[in-house]
């Protein structure tokens, strides 16, 4: 059976964040996590060696594999932040369109630096998709 190699670990989030080299990068980070605690009401945890992750999730596809991940996070790669949310939902379109330099990938939002975007619009963003990743997989009962 296949196992996920990205699950959860025991890392301290917060050692992570520090050794991050470049002092703009580390700072970006900070804020994003302190940004992605507020949004979710969940204390960051490392998902494998480089994801900071928010509250988690369980899925299940049609072929039957499933697992866990998290529901926002982000990990700080060399050339960009890469922030994973869902922005599949109504509206992520606008929100893009208003939040400044960035890309897109399937589940990824890459930015370079934090200044480059309307924070308060990322904070929507963000919010938005935390609101809709709990609808399409709600908690086991």
């Amino acid at each position: 059976m296949h196992e996920a190699k990205t699950k959860p670990t025991t890392q301290n989030v917060a050692d992570f964040l520090n050794a991050i080299e470049d002092e703009g990068r580390r700072k970006d980070c900070q804020t994003l996590a302190k940004l992605m605690q507020r949004v979710t009401g969940c204390k960051p945890q490392l998902w494998g060696p480089s994801i900071v992750g928010f509250d988690q999730y369980h899925y299940v596809y049609a072929s039957g594999h499933s697992g866990d991940a998290c529901v926002i996070g982000f990990a700080p790669r060399k050339g960009d932040l890469s922030l994973y949310l869902s922005a599949g939902f109504d509206g992520a379109d606008t929100l893009l369109a208003k939040l400044g330099k960035h890309k897109v990938g399937k589940a990824c939002l890459y930015l370079k630096r934090l200044e480059d975007v309307d924070m308060a619009v990322l904070e929507a963003l963000l919010s938005r998709a935390v609101v809709d990743m709990k609808a399409r997989y709600p908690a086991a009962p």
